[in-house]
């Protein structure tokens, strides 16, 4: 419990500091960072693209995403947190189960 403890402590940390780290020219989503958007979905899906949308508001999380993230082995840890964070990565704010084509 402990070692699960210090990584999501890890994450965190890592995620907070990630935007401040990355160069202006690699800025692709708006003034975010794509690998801080990566991070944050890694600590759980969807808040990666709710980062990317600003935070504040619950309503800009992609619902679908982080309330299947909840599910283990499904959603973390599992596919949903590695779909989000590929999103989150491409600055895709989408709230898509799958990978295919998106409407």
């Amino acid at each position: 419990m402990r070692g699960i403890l210090a990584s999501l402590v890890l994450l965190v940390t890592i995620a907070a500091v990630a935007p401040a780290a990355v160069a202006d020219e690699d800025l692709m989503c708006g003034n975010k960072s794509p690998q801080g958007a990566m991070w944050w979905s890694i600590l759980h899906p969807g808040v990666g693209e709710w980062y990317l949308r600003g935070f504040g508001d619950f309503d800009k999380a992609p619902q679908r995403k982080f309330w299947l993230g909840f599910i283990p082995g499904y959603g973390w840890p599992g596919y949903l947190q590695v779909k989000s964070a590929i999103d989150a990565q491409k600055c895709r704010t989408n709230d898509s189960l799958t990978f295919g084509p998106t409407a």
